[in-house]
């Protein structure tokens, strides 16, 4: 099985949104660079961005979010981010009327069983899960084996914490990679055992 990763961008004081559920300038270095991305060529950052950022997302084969990243994105009108396979959407929720049932899009309640149905539909590629509240649960659960920030220049001061309801201690390693990019610096550890 692949490795479980929580991930997002975030302020240097922990928040990956604003008390508006924003996130402000926190996606700006998505946008700052010369070397595109992705395919759309809407996103374009700085190479050593691009260098660690792209072999992140070709590993990634389901994303695990919260049912109200899912509803604010409009469930990415059906197609899941950034190339990955499956979305698998932690709810207590159906998935909305008038939904397509073809879509590759997973709706389960319980974040651990969320995150054993995203194991099964990734085999041995990344299951991401974002940050916030699902991804703090996952962590709490002790199913998180490495957390990933891409941590930009700005304080919020208040706002939706990357680590959502941790309300523990959590010993990481590392961390285990550092790499500056433009208007971001892109952070890896492991989660202790």
């Amino acid at each position: 099985m692949g490795k479980v990763v929580m991930y997002s961008s975030v302020s240097v004081d922990g928040f990956i949104a604003d008390e508006d559920d924003q996130p402000g300038p926190l996606f700006d270095w998505l946008l700052s660079g010369d070397v595109p991305l992705d395919e759309s060529g809407e996103l374009k950052v700085s190479q050593a961005s691009y260098d660690y950022t792209r072999a992140y997302w070709d590993q990634i084969g389901v994303t695990v979010a919260g049912r109200r990243v899912f509803d604010m994105t409009d469930g990415w009108g059906g197609k899941p981010p950034s190339g990955i396979d499956h979305v698998v959407v932690v709810t207590h929720r159906p998935a909305p009327e008038g939904w397509d049932p073809g879509a590759p899009f997973h709706f389960i309640d319980g974040v651990e069983a969320a995150v054993a149905r995203a194991q099964e539909l990734a085999g041995n590629r990344i299951v991401e899960v974002a940050a916030g509240d699902v991804g703090g649960q996952a962590l709490a659960a002790g199913l998180v084996d490495e957390v990933r920030m891409d941590v930009v220049p700005v304080v919020f001061g208040s706002g939706k914490r990357y680590f959502g309801p941790v309300d523990a201690q959590h010993l990481l390693e590392g961390p285990d990679e550092v790499l500056q990019g433009d208007r971001v610096l892109h952070v890896r550890y492991r989660v202790r055992r």
